[in-house]
């Protein structure tokens, strides 16, 4: 058995409606696929190790200097790179959240400190997060939006995670992997911080925006230079393939096609919510590409029998059987997801009272 647990297992499910892995339901662009095979024509040749040309393009794309950019082999590559470059002694990180953080400070026998969300307060974040932040702690992952809740962080609250992190020497790792597909992310991401805060990481990826989870490419901005030639040296040279490399900078390229998925991925979001709460779930307010719900015990079983494959979220720290996360998908998809479930029910009603 894998000891990684995740999403998107297409391998060991065949021939399921996979809502199990959150990434753009418009599929990888054409143009991505093509720079993908074109690239085979260089692979004779070692990747460059600085990833200049894909540093370059992301610089243009995220209005940052190329200098401040590090790429990986997905994000996960960056988190364990970062962990084993800085050894903290003491995390502080959500519960729930993103299992790779607590598995790469394993690696470094980190003591990690769970702040958990409540489902009362619909697994939002409050005040006292700050004063879980103290002199102790040297290290500090938030994902915003959360996964695999989809609460989204306001900008004001994160300002103030960060002024604290820097008067207790704290690093500050904030995941905006899931950012773009928030409407108005521009006033969500605190990229712009970069250059007053030099003890802030932000972490990205191809994976979700572009639909590239296979390619395994992802990308971190500090303006901390120490900081990423630590992280640099904790890895081998050759982490992003020229395959990576070229679809990367063909990704970054497609403009109309982050619009267009991002408008449509943000109409079925509300619609796969509404018709959710309607069929009795307790829908939770996901402002991501995906959406966490609570349903009845068994239920993952139960839609994979029909087909369609869902994320049980019981193996995630601080919750328990009987929460789940769907990928927003394209509509006809979306429905069958919600013909499904509404088969799988056995009595919507009673559960609807027991919530």
């Amino acid at each position: 058995m894998s000891y990684h647990t995740h999403g998107g297992d297409v391998y060991r499910n065949k021939n399921v409606i996979d809502f199990s892995a959150n990434c753009n339901p418009f599929g990888t662009p054409k143009s991505v696929k093509e720079a993908a095979v074109q690239a085979m024509e260089e692979v004779f040749h070692y990747p460059d190790t600085d990833c200049q040309e894909l540093r370059e393009a992301i610089g243009v794309y995220e209005e940052v200097r190329p200098e401040w950019i590090i790429c990986g082999n997905g994000a996960a590559d960056l988190i364990y790179r970062l962990v084993l470059g800085t050894k903290p002694k003491q995390a502080v990180l959500f519960a729930p959240t993103f299992a790779e953080y607590e598995q790469a400070l394993e690696i470094v026998n980190c003591e990690v400190k769970h702040y958990e969300l409540k489902e009362e307060n619909g697994f939002c974040v409050e005040e006292t997060l700050l004063d879980w932040i103290t002199e102790k702690t040297d290290i500090i992952f938030l994902c915003n939006p959360n996964n695999p809740t989809g609460v989204l962080l306001e900008r004001k609250f994160i300002l103030e995670v960060l002024k604290r992190c820097k008067e207790k020497n704290s690093l500050f790792v904030l995941d905006e992997c899931f950012v773009d597909f928030v409407e108005e992310p521009e006033n969500h991401t605190i990229k712009d911080m970069l250059k007053e805060y030099p003890n802030l990481f932000l972490l990205k990826a191809f994976t979700k925006r572009y639909a590239m989870a296979g390619v395994r490419l992802g990308y971190g901005l500090s303006s901390n230079q120490r900081l990423l030639e630590k992280i640099q040296h904790c890895g081998q040279p050759w982490a992003v393939s020229t395959v990576a490399q070229k679809a990367g900078i063909a990704a970054l390229k497609e403009e109309e096609y982050v619009k267009r998925s991002m408008d449509y991925v943000h109409a079925q979001r509300k619609k796969l919510i509404k018709n959710l709460t309607l069929l009795g779930y307790k829908t939770f307010d996901s402002k991501a590409n995906y959406i966490f719900f609570q349903g009845e015990e068994g239920l993952y079983e139960k839609c994979l029998e029909k087909g369609i494959l869902i994320r049980d979220c019981s193996n995630y720290y601080g919750l328990k059987k009987g929460y789940y996360r769907v990928a927003v998908k394209l509509q006809e998809e979306n429905e069958k997801l919600l013909e499904v479930l509404k088969a799988c029910r056995k009595d919507g009603e009673k559960w609807q009272k027991r919530l």
